[in-house]
């Protein structure tokens, strides 16, 4: 997989339309570009009747080959939104190879004002879009768009969804001849149903017979403008049987009403409840403490950071996602007092962390990262370093507190705090939860998301979570210390001021079960310090501080042995292990019978430190497998991140 992004080169011509060097064709034409979307993708799939047929709750999915200046999908969406059931949902999956960049994108879709109310709410959002799975959320959750950023025939092998419209846009076939391809077509053809249709604007024969080779029943139809005649067509081939073994499936469909329980008010658990709330869901939260955000999730600065791997693992996969969509998040809340782009520097405090960090900068693109000398990093920083580092400009650093109150806001979420939950029953479809004698609530869905707490319902009982005391020390800023500009790490990190206090973290045991903070860990941060900055150290005075006297508060991480999270539907762990006891003698075995799932239970846990880049993504990614949409990440990295990972191991080790 491709790490690098590149950008869509674009000249604009004296009419003030984008054309693409890369293709050496415009995007659209100034006067007929809206006609032709309309006549072309909208008409000829009857999308406006389609929108208004689908059902409250009901979603319809569109795909689309070559996003470009996302024309396709802000009339899509401005057709939805005159046509759809107010409780219905639009996802928008669309691939690009060359994204345009911020105020390429800005100066094409200003083009079309009457559109403005569906492009500006883009623009605001239009950040952190990296190669891989981009997800964005608009109009309070009705409209999902997926950007898969890449080459279409790496990115749509990846993308686990059922689409119900294709647009099969992109430049055109002599133009791009390595787009428009049998293996594109397979793939269209995989994701497609009995009932998908599809429009695109070309009618070249070869085009025309490989759509109709992958099953596409298609047939000419009259153009509009320049376009003499246009292609739709409808799917008829077989549909897709089984395409994933059978214990990373797709569970049943909840059934009964739309009403869900999630226990724990961290990030995982208010982005989860947040998800599924944008989705229809009535959804209680249960937290035992006396408000959200009270453990692990309560420190007043968590740093947005991106520890990746110059290798395209699923760990790095799922980060990237992950900071997008929690980049994204952050636009709503106020910057300054809940979070700051300030960015964020890696120190490269010896030979091998160098030698990493110049891997990692021949690997991404320099939007994302790149490397800094000392005399550079020191400008940025505000402050002396002993070294230079990796800078990353869309990072910084996030009270996450306010982003799990901004989650939990929704109209469909209730909080109920003091309510503990220890055992789970299932009654008559309903999960139960109990804080011993008494009944909290009960729905057909739960989502648990307590972190290593979940090891409590005996389902989860054998997840391999393991909990890591973290040790933060919250220090006054001082006049000198308010030169500090971006938040800098080495094995530790320290944060620019947030509200008159720099938070300094934090310490890694892992032994310790007592959350009250110690003078040695306060005394540990202080030495970290001393290694990011000593001229900060300095300027915080902290040759006279009284480690006694500092404040902080100390929490438990929860992590995995994989480093990934632990996001998904569960089964029972004990019928697993006998429906797929072959696998014990031979792994290659694929029986055929179902996965024995704990129908309506889910998971969303083991963030570790990387809490605020995963778990508000992992909602998502609860209520795609919840509700039947695209997921948000490659499959290859949802199945990573599944539950099932460690009982199939279990059983292919003999263990």
């Amino acid at each position: 997989m491709s790490t690098l992004l590149q950008h869509a080169q674009i000249d604009w011509d004296d009419q003030g339309r984008p054309h693409s060097r890369q293709y050496d064709d415009v995007y659209f034409a100034v006067n007929e570009g809206i006609e032709e979307t309309k006549h072309v993708f909208l008409g000829q799939t009857r999308l406006g009747e389609r929108f208004a047929d689908l059902a409250p709750h009901a979603c319809l999915v569109i795909g689309e080959t070559g996003f470009g200046t996302g024309m396709n999908f802000f009339c899509a969406w401005q057709l939805f939104d005159e046509h759809a059931h107010a409780d219905a949902r639009l996802h928008f999956v669309s691939v690009e190879k060359y994204p345009l960049g911020h105020a390429d994108m800005a100066r094409a879709v200003r083009l079309w004002p009457e559109l403005a109310a569906f492009t500006e709410p883009l623009l605001e959002q239009y950040v952190a879009v990296h190669p891989g799975f981009q997800q964005f959320t608009f109009d309070n959750g009705r409209v999902t768009l997926t950007l898969l950023i890449g080459d279409v025939l790496e990115q749509l092998p990846q993308l686990d969804a059922h689409i119900d419209v294709w647009f099969l846009d992109g430049f055109a076939p002599a133009k791009n001849p390595d787009m428009w391809t049998p293996e594109l077509f397979a793939q269209l053809a995989r994701l497609s149903h009995a009932g998908t249709v599809l429009g695109t604007f070309t009618t070249t024969g070869w085009v025309r017979r490989s759509l109709v080779e992958a099953g596409f029943a298609m047939k000419k139809v009259p153009g509009i403008g320049k376009k003499w005649e246009v292609m739709s067509g409808a799917y008829t081939g077989p549909t897709a049987t089984r395409q994933y073994v059978p214990w990373y499936g797709r569970p049943h469909s909840v059934e009964g009403p739309r009403e869900a329980l999630v226990i724990g008010a961290g990030l995982a658990g208010s982005a989860t409840a947040a998800s599924l709330a944008r989705r229809g869901w009535q959804v209680t939260v249960l937290e035992r403490h006396d408000a959200p955000a009270r453990e692990a999730s309560g420190n007043p600065q968590g740093v947005l950071y991106l520890k990746l791997s110059a290798h395209g693992t699923a760990l790095s996969q799922m980060i990237l996602a992950g900071f997008g969509y929690t980049r994204r998040q952050l636009e709503s809340l106020q910057r300054g007092r809940d979070w700051d782009a300030c960015g964020v520097l890696q120190l490269a405090f010896d030979n091998k962390e160098a030698e990493r960090q110049g891997k990692l900068a021949a690997a991404f693109d320099p939007d994302l990262l790149r490397a800094l000398g000392r005399e550079e990093a020191e400008a940025l920083a505000g402050v002396a370093l002993p070294a230079g580092g990796l800078f990353y400009p869309e990072g910084g650093w996030v009270h996450p507190p306010a982003l799990c109150l901004a989650q939990l806001q929704h109209p469909g979420v209730r909080l109920l705090v003091h309510h503990e939950a220890v055992a789970l029953r299932k009654v008559d479809d309903l999960w139960q939860a109990w804080d011993g004698e008494r009944l909290l609530a009960s729905a057909p869905l739960v989502v648990l998301a307590g972190a290593a707490d979940v090891r409590r319902f005996e389902p989860c009982a054998q997840l391999p979570l393991k909990r890591i005391r973290g040790q933060i020390t919250r220090l006054p800023a001082t006049d000198g210390s308010r030169a500090l500009r971006t938040v800098v790490c080495a094995d530790g990190y320290v944060a620019p001021p947030r509200e008159g206090e720099h938070t300094l973290g934090a310490s890694f045991d892992f032994h310790s079960e007592d959350l009250a903070p110690t003078v040695a860990e306060h005394t540990g941060n202080l030495a970290l310090l001393d290694e990011i900055s000593t001229d900060l150290a300095q300027r915080l005075g902290i040759a006279s501080l009284d480690a006694e006297q500092l404040q902080g508060r100390a929490a438990f991480r929860c992590t995995s042995p994989d480093y990934l999270p632990i996001v998904g539907p569960m089964a029972d762990p004990l019928v697993f292990a006998e429906t797929f006891a072959v696998l014990a003698r031979d792994a290659r075995q694929v029986p055929e019978v179902d996965c024995p799932w704990l129908d309506g239970l889910y998971v969303n846990s083991g963030h570790g430190s990387r809490g605020l880049i995963t778990a508000p993504l992992s909602g998502e990614l609860i209520a795609a497998w919840v509700c039947g949409e695209p997921l948000p990440v490659p499959r290859a990295v949802a199945e990573a991140c599944h539950p099932n990972r460690f009982a199939l191991r279990r059983l292919i080790r003999g263990k």
